[in-house]
């Protein structure tokens, strides 16, 4: 089984999805790590000579292979959820959980992070709320649970992921 994690930029996927992946002894995959090694350049350089169309093309063939590449985590991209066919492929072939923030929070965590694309912009408050507004409906259609990321550390972020798949009987309980 694949446990995916959404969510808008800053919000943990890759952080949450590492740990999560060594607690539970799975094979953890990024999706913007694989399309970065398959284009031999950062997403921001790709975004800006080829544009967010190409980027997600290529977006949705890199989580068509992730979530056929067997049982594991995998971290997507903060837009992933931009397109029907990545949202029916997400659900269709993991559980899927929404590490939801606040605008203000991912703020917070990111406003000196020169490295996101769609965030350098002169107001990148505005422009995570405008994200925000966009994408939380598509984070909450292809998800099966979200998890309030608030202000907890990872580890107590991962324990509340844990918690909630073995609620829901996803994975066994701990001992």
């Amino acid at each position: 089984m694949t446990i995916v994690l959404v969510g808008l930029p800053g919000s943990g996927k890759s952080t949450v999805g590492r740990q999560l992946a060594r607690r539970l002894g799975l094979p953890f995959r990024d999706s913007d790590h694989e399309i970065e090694h398959r284009i031999s350049c950062s997403i921001r350089e790709f975004f800006e000579r080829e544009g967010e169309p190409a980027f997600r093309d290529l977006e949705e063939e890199v989580i068509r292979e992730l979530t056929q590449a067997g049982p594991g985590v995998l971290a997507t991209g903060g837009g992933a959820v931009l397109r029907p066919a990545n949202r029916e492929q997400l659900r269709r072939t993991g559980c899927v959980i929404y590490l939801r923030s606040s605008p203000e929070e991912l703020y917070r965590r990111l406003r000196h992070d020169s490295q996101r694309p769609l965030l350098q912009v002169a107001d990148p408050l505005q422009r995570l709320r405008a994200l925000y507004e966009e994408r939380d409906p598509l984070y909450r259609e292809t998800c099966h649970y979200v998890i309030e990321t608030g202000r907890p550390s990872v580890s107590t972020l991962v324990n509340m992921v844990l918690m909630q798949l073995e609620l829901a009987g996803v994975l066994p309980p701990r001992p």
